[in-house]
């Protein structure tokens, strides 16, 4: 069976994401979930930080912090690794908190993968790549960031998932 493919349309241009059903099959859906939904419609990539990812899946323009579902088990055990171009998901200090917010890694960031199952070692969890668009990835890191207190490295000029749709 393939894979599941989500398109996002943002105002910088078009992200092809190929989601790994098989490794990640929790993280997978809920992220298709979440598209499917049109949960991230409107919302803004509001977390960017050249040289290490781009963070969305959870704001909206100012900053105004979207209701999400419940946080699902960290699947970070599964070997995939926070390579350039993969999707983790972002969470809190607790390993298993994730909801709706992702990050793209901008370059191999193995200091974000699972070492242990305990305390920091938990590791981000991988559960996807972009396949087409790494160009507009690149596009958003390049935007100028500045504080938006209480956050920091916000973009100044908000870049916008336009629509969020399951394509395969």
């Amino acid at each position: 069976m393939a894979n599941t493919r989500v398109k996002f349309e943002t105002s910088l241009g078009d992200l092809l994401i190929e989601l790994d059903d098989a490794k990640a099959p929790l993280t997978a859906k809920n992220f298709a979930d979440y598209a499917r939904s049109g949960f991230y419609d409107g919302t803004i990539f509001h977390r960017v930080i050249p040289g290490f990812v781009v963070q969305g899946g959870g704001m909206l323009p100012g900053m105004v912090e979207k209701d999400n579902g419940e946080p699902i088990r960290n699947e970070a055990t599964n070997g995939l690794r926070n390579l350039r171009g993969t999707l983790s998901m972002a969470r809190t200090s607790d390993p298993h908190s994730a909801t709706s917010q992702f990050f793209i890694n901008l370059v191999d960031n193995a200091g974000l993968d699972h070492k242990s199952p305990v305390g920091s070692g938990w590791g981000y969890a991988v559960f996807g790549k972009i396949v087409e668009g790494m160009d507009v990835v690149d596009a958003i890191a390049k935007v100028p960031t500045g504080m938006r207190p209480p956050h920091g490295d916000v973009p100044k000029e908000d870049v916008v998932v336009l629509k969020a749709s399951i394509v395969s």
